[in-house]
Order: C-alpha cells, then sequence, then structure tokens
C-alpha cells in the first residue's frame, strides 16, 4: 500500500473525503485492522504527531503538544469494520474486500479524528496534550479493554476522554448527548435445555426440551415486566433457538440465544439473577436440566455531567445552541466507549448523519448504509473546539 503524505490542502474537507473514503475501500475486522493503521499511522506522522503503534493489538495513539501546559485530553475514534458484504451498485469508493464493509461509519469517524489532528497541528492554538487514540475492536465489545490491559492510561494518562458516533435519523450536522447513561450494557446469554428426545408419535415417553424452551422464552419477558423497576431501563431477547430433533423425532437438546440491555450494573445483576431462577425452576417442573451461559459484553455508557457541560460548550460553538440537545434519549444500543468511562471521566455525543429519508438516513449495520460526507467538518472542528476549550491557552 503506497502511505499517505503530507496533507497540503487547504481545504480540510478535499483532505477529509479522500481520507474518508480510502479508509472505507479498505475495511478490516476487530484486531485485524493491520492496514486501517498502517494508513491512519502514516497520516498522523505526516502531520508530525509522536505516533504509538500496537496499543491492545493494533491500536494507534497519537500525541500532539503545544505550549507548556500540563493538562492532558483523549480525543477517541473506532477503526473496526463489520463481517458484512456491502450492497452499494455504483458506489465508487465501496469495499474492496469481500464480506466486509464500513457498515457503522467507523471510517467517518477516523476521518474527523484526522481532521482534528491536522486543524490542531497546524494551529497549535492549545496549551497542553492532545492524545488522538484510534480502537480497534469495537463492534465486539474487546477493544477498549484490550488498550486498557496495555496501559493505555498508564502510558497515556488523560484527564478527560470524548468520543462521537454518527447517527443516521438524526439530522446531519445536528450533536446530542446526555448526562448519565446514553448507551446500554450488553449482556450475552447461551440456555442449554438436556430433555430426553423419542418418536413425535410417543411424546409420553419422552421430556420434550422444546416445550421446557417455549416456556423459558416466555417468561423471560415476563422479567423486564414484573421484576424491573418501571423507572430503570431494560431489555431482554431471545435471538435464536436451535434443537437435534428432526420433523418426526422430539428432541434431547435445545439451545437458546440471546441478549440483555440495560444502563446499571444492579439492574445486570437482577436480569442474571432472574434469569437462572426461571430457567430452573422451568426445566425441573418437567422433569429436564438447564445450564445458562451469562457473559457481559459491552459495559454502559454512562456520561459524566462534567464532561458533558464541555461536550455541549464545544458542540454549541461548533454548530450553534439551535443544533444542540444536551437532553436526548438514551438508547439500548452498546458502545465499547462505556469501557472508557469507568476509568476516566468523559463524554460521548451522536452527530447527526442524516434524518429519515435522506441519504444520511440509512441505518447503521445496513448494507447500503455509508457514512455522510457532509458531516466530516462537522466531527473535526468539534474535537478540535473541545481541545481548545479544554487546554485553553493564556492570554497574552
Amino acid at each position: 500500500m503506497k502511505g499517505p503524505v503530507m496533507d497540503t490542502d487547504k481545504d480540510l474537507g478535499t483532505a477529509l473525503l479522500r481520507w474518508r473514503r480510502h479508509l472505507h475501500q479498505f475495511p478490516e475486522t476487530g484486531f485485524r485492522e493491520h492496514r486501517t493503521a498502517d494508513y491512519v499511522a502514516s497520516v498522523l506522522t505526516a502531520l508530525g504527531l509522536e505516533v504509538h503503534r500496537g496499543i491492545g493489538g493494533t491500536g494507534v495513539v497519537a500525541n500532539l503538544r503545544a505550549g507548556s501546559g500540563g493538562g492532558a485530553i483523549g480525543l477517541r475514534a473506532d477503526m473496526d469494520a463489520l463481517a458484512m458484504a456491502e450492497q452499494a451498485p455504483g458506489r465508487l469508493h465501496a469495499s474492496q474486500n469481500p464480506g466486509c464493509m464500513h457498515g457503522c461509519g467507523h471510517d467517518g469517524h477516523m476521518a474527523m479524528l484526522l481532521g482534528a489532528a491536522q486543524t490542531l497541528a497546524q494551529a497549535r492554538d492549545f496549551d497542553g496534550t492532545v492524545r488522538f487514540i484510534f480502537q480497534p475492536a469495537e463492534e465486539h465489545g474487546k477493544g477498549a479493554r484490550a488498550m486498557m490491559d496495555d496501559g493505555l492510561f498508564e502510558r497515556f494518562p488523560v484527564d478527560e476522554i470524548y468520543g462521537a458516533h454518527n447517527m443516521p435519523g438524526l439530522p446531519a450536522g445536528h450533536i446530542a448527548t446526555r448526562v448519565g447513561g446514553i448507551m446500554a450494557s450488553e449482556d450475552n446469554f447461551r440456555i442449554r435445555i438436556q430433555g430426553r428426545g423419542g418418536h413425535a408419535a410417543r411424546p409420553h415417553m419422552v421430556v420434550d426440551p422444546l416445550v421446557v424452551a417455549a416456556e423459558i422464552i416466555l417468561a423471560l419477558q415476563t422479567i423486564v415486566a414484573r421484576s424491573v423497576d418501571p423507572a430503570d431501563a431494560a431489555v431482554v431477547s431471545c435471538t435464536e433457538i436451535a434443537s437435534d430433533g428432526i420433523r418426526n423425532a422430539i428432541p434431547s437438546h435445545v439451545e437458546i440465544k440471546g441478549d440483555t440491555r440495560s444502563y446499571a450494573p444492579a439492574v445486570q445483576a437482577l436480569l442474571e439473577h432472574r434469569m437462572r431462577a426461571l430457567c430452573a425452576g422451568i426445566a425441573a417442573a418437567h422433569g429436564a436440566t438447564c445450564e445458562l451461559d451469562y457473559t457481559h459484553e459491552f459495559a454502559p455508557t454512562v456520561n459524566w455531567a462534567g464532561p458533558v457541560a464541555n461536550a455541549v460548550r464545544a458542540a454549541q460553538a461548533v454548530v450553534g445552541a439551535a443544533q444542540v440537545d444536551a437532553e436526548t434519549p438514551p438508547m439500548m444500543a452498546s458502545e465499547d466507549f462505556g469501557a472508557f468511562l469507568q476509568q476516566v471521566p468523559g463524554a460521548f455525543v451522536f452527530i447527526g448523519n442524516g434524518a429519515a429519508g435522506t441519504p444520511g438516513g440509512v441505518p447503521l449495520h445496513n448494507a447500503a448504509y455509508d457514512f455522510n460526507d457532509a458531516i466530516l467538518p462537522v466531527g473535526a472542528r468539534y474535537f478540535a473546539e473541545l481541545a481548545r476549550q479544554r487546554l485553553p491557552r493564556a492570554a497574552p
């Protein structure tokens, strides 16, 4: 791959477009972002930043210092793509890696952060250190922890950390955030039911695990309705069911998979506790046995109050107060950025990718999705403004 050279474009938008579309053409899934990391590191090096590679696998951290201030701010973008085929006939910058695409806009997030790096490297109108954090493996909730396990905040300490995600359905360029839970945790479960199979014509001879599974699936829906405080948000979803049965044979084994979503550790614990009790009780009532594997994949993304105020001020300076929502409703989707917020104060925002019915309104994780290039300058200016406001230069 031919690496990028130092950008000399006076129009930042030209560079943003070039970076974003190159990254879109060469997507890579979690912990395999080798070409992506090469490209990002090359741009940052050409801009004169101090670049560190291999943080948490394929992660990149670049430092930019100005003045003599001791403060440090972290700005983060995710790098990985989805293992899905892009369906975009005529799209000139479509993925060149079959079965892999940037269907969540991480290509745009990286380009915006590179744009902020270029803006700040050229102006150096701040006092302190800006750390540009390019995180691998966000889609499966593993990359943030991998970077932290690799000493991210010990090697590159920050006072605060900020992240953003494009959001189809929100008007292009609008910025939205909130104090507290903005995106949910994700816990995965696998329920294995052991019965006794046999001939479909002789059900009295068997212990039917499909009947047990059906009762468990219905019972799980009562957890949110009858065990979770109505003031708390939670979701329990069964998404897969499989058995070893055939058309005329009742199975011996059934497996149910799914996930749960919530915003608070206490609710996470409640969901798991009630699930275990219901599964065990229903299985026992039918003479079956049941095993439940319950894993914590994503931490909830819980914004800190002070950093949210900082994010709102920076957003208002960039797009105007009328296009900033400081009390946006939380979402049940999950984001690996939440793991960082368990360690460091910070805030996460949504940047509108386009209202429904517009090209930017195609949903995330859709095979026809594309990042809206019109919002690239918005994100770049937002990140740069955060650095300026949080690391202000002393008045002359």
